[in-house]
């Protein structure tokens, strides 16, 4: 008998027969003995369709009234998935997150958690009843409801797993699996049967789009091993554990394209380490993130500055950095274009050498020019053109023979 916790997507509950579906598959592992604890999302749709309502009234709702009316979606989900259940005999109940004992800080809209409780859900799966909670949402120790921002249902599972010391953690979606590039893009790309923490990390916050980084990166501060798997079939999935590095290990895992990356170009930056460190301090405070960084060689006393963000925060970038020139007297800010990111992903990176000469060949072949360049232990990440973009993935990912993996 085994202590389980599951996580379901918004597309996999996204009607009601999906949540049927669903139901009949928590059935089969809870008419085996197992102990289940269920997060869902709110179904495919729902959470767009509150924010256009939001906006509709307002262009700049209130952050803690949105908090409220987003998670009005999960509690939907919640609510429907149980009643599915009792209809096929199975006890269950539903957990609001704040009733799970998932504790946050303040921040509205994308709340941290600070700690996790479990509230009564040990008390009910020891009753036999499979416990169904509320992904993505949390409270303050004041007791305010709080969301956890993009991809928070995973980061709801995983912290879940984590405080009752389930045995298993299974992260149901509509792709099923990790793979070695995005299959609509390159179609010889494969599935991995496992990766590394360090690996799916990377590759969550180079653009891939199975699992948010910040719920990998719970995963591997708690040792929470997880499957990445389909809800439409029983395939077995990806698992993301930690994994020893060695010298047999493949160059690359995989290959990650983000699309939505904007870049950002600061003029006449005062040319002094105070004025870098007032519009990195500013940003990091306002919750905002930038990746790819280049500065020019400074003169007469000034100097240009361009990074990346993700096109989502382009805006918010932009007013951030715009407070911050006019506190020092000098500089402007401005958009310079859409931008896509390839990235490389391996812990054989470390122990191979030639792996730039063969990314930039492959680049070469396919007539892609880098525009911003990034390097980690594990990853390089380079700027493209987007109408260059899949070909580029194509030519990497054959390049250093994932095609045959």
């Amino acid at each position: 008998m085994a202590l389980i916790v599951q996580k379901y997507g918004g597309t996999s509950v996204g009607n009601v027969d999906r949540i049927q579906n669903v139901a009949a598959k928590i059935k089969e592992q809870w008419s085996k003995g197992n102990r289940l604890v269920v997060v869902v999302s709110a179904r495919s749709g729902v959470t767009n369709d509150l924010i256009a309502r939001a906006k509709a009234l307002s262009k700049l709702p209130d952050e803690r009234e949105m908090d409220v009316l987003m998670t009005v979606g999960e509690q939907e989900t919640i609510a429907l998935t149980v009643m599915a259940l009792h209809a096929i005999g199975v006890p269950a109940v539903s957990r609001t997150g704040a009733q799970a004992g998932i504790f946050t800080d303040d921040i509205h809209t994308r709340a941290r958690i600070t700690r996790i409780t479990g509230g009564d859900l040990l008390q009910r799966l020891d009753e036999g009843k499979v416990v169904v909670v509320a992904g993505f949402q949390g409270c303050t120790e004041a007791g305010e409801i709080t969301t956890l921002g993009r991809g928070g249902s995973d980061l709801t599972a995983i912290a879940v797993a984590a405080s009752i010391k389930a045995d298993l953690c299974q992260i149901f979606t509509d792709v099923d699996g990790v793979y070695t590039a995005d299959p609509r893009i390159v179609l010889s790309a494969s599935k991995l049967h496992e990766i590394s923490y360090e690996e799916m990390l990377e590759l969550a916050s180079s653009g891939s789009k199975v699992m948010q980084s910040r719920s990998v990166e719970f995963a591997q501060k708690y040792n929470v091993p997880f499957e990445v798997r389909s809800s439409f079939n029983d395939q077995p999935g990806t698992i993301v554990k930690a994994i020893d590095k060695t010298l047999e290990d493949a160059v690359i895992a995989g290959v990650a394209l983000d699309r939505l990356q904007t870049r950002v170009t600061v003029n006449d930056l005062p040319d002094n380490p105070q004025a870098l460190s007032a519009l990195f301090d500013d940003l990091g405070e306002a919750g905002l993130s930038v990746d790819m960084i280049i500065k020019n060689l400074g003169k007469d006393g000034k100097a240009n500055l361009t990074f990346s963000v993700t096109t989502d925060q382009y805006s918010r970038v932009e007013s951030v950095v715009g407070q911050t020139l006019k506190k020092l007297g000098s500089g402007s800010v401005r958009s310079a274009g859409e931008i896509s990111k390839l990235s490389i992903v391996g812990v054989g990176m470390i122990s191979h050498p030639g792996v730039a000469g063969t990314l930039f060949k492959a680049l070469s072949s396919v007539g892609v020019n880098s525009e911003l360049i990034t390097t980690s232990e594990i990853k390089i990440s380079v700027a493209l053109d987007p109408a260059k973009a899949d070909a580029a993935v194509r030519a990497v990912h054959t390049a250093f023979g994932l095609d045959k993996a």
